[in-house]
């Protein structure tokens, strides 16, 4: 059973030592660049050979490019935010000395996400499970832009231990890949023929803040669970005007 570590990245000078760390173990790291403009790739190239830059046509179009890259029969995928525990290597690492055959396809892992200096235990946030240890083999991607996702073919089971993931540094940062997402996110349902009524923007939004803080109970994360709730609300409005506005409003 060889894992390889595939990992993404853009101008992730602060986060790539630490995420090549928590995965050293992996049998290889394959990392994808997109133009970096930071020390990223010298950064990078101090732990894997396979350094590779992709020009950026959408995060399926980036990660189908990385899986290519890898030589294992499983991959294991981690954004350069998110970090190992060590339940989670040691559930991985006790998969080697089972019979191959009778493992499923994909594995689905909780991930704990810190935001605001607090583990965030509510807003749908957590457990949050991620299916992120797949055979390549039966592997592909599929999804929404912006959060496409791998997909397997066959069984998925739940392994045990979690990953951590270092969510956005500050309300700013969090604001910027908002807006970025909910641009790929419009583009994709405007595509599709999506179309959206006034209305839409007033009901969809305050529909995104009760799912959100009362249904998924971000009440109880206190002020980090408002303001979760808050700009799932924003998110959700800004994804759906920009639709409204690709429809409506011609460019000059």
């Amino acid at each position: 059973m060889k894992i390889s570590a595939s990992i993404i990245v853009r101008n992730e000078e602060h986060n790539i030592a630490a995420v090549c760390e928590t995965v050293s173990w992996c049998d290889e790291i394959v990392i994808v660049d997109s133009d970096s403009t930071d020390r990223t790739v010298e950064i990078a190239r101090r732990y894997t050979d396979k350094v590779f830059n992709h020009e950026f046509k959408g995060y399926k179009d980036k990660h189908e490019f990385a899986d290519a890259q890898t030589t294992g029969d499983w991959i294991f995928w981690i954004d350069a935010d998110e970090r190992v525990t060590p339940e989670l290597k040691a559930a991985i690492e006790a998969l080697k000395t089972k019979d191959p055959s009778a493992l499923p396809d994909g594995f689905r892992i909780a991930r704990r996400t810190e935001f605001l200096n607090r583990w965030i235990k509510t807003s749908g946030w957590y457990p949050d499970y991620q299916m992120r240890l797949y055979k390549k083999s039966a592997s592909f991607w599929d999804g929404i832009a912006p959060h496409e996702t791998a997909r397997v073919k066959g069984r998925v089971e739940t392994l045990e231990g979690e990953f951590l993931h270092y969510t956005k540094r500050d309300l700013s940062e969090y604001h910027r890949v908002l807006e970025s997402y909910a641009s790929l996110a419009a583009e994709h349902h405007f595509k599709k023929g999506k179309k959206i009524r006034g209305i839409d923007l007033f009901i969809l939004p305050i529909a995104g803040f009760v799912r959100s803080y009362v249904l998924k109970q971000g009440f109880r994360d206190g002020a980090p669970g408002l303001i979760i709730a808050m700009f799932t609300a924003y998110s959700v409005f800004l994804k759906y005007a920009k639709v409204w506005e690709k429809r409506n409003i011609k460019s000059e």
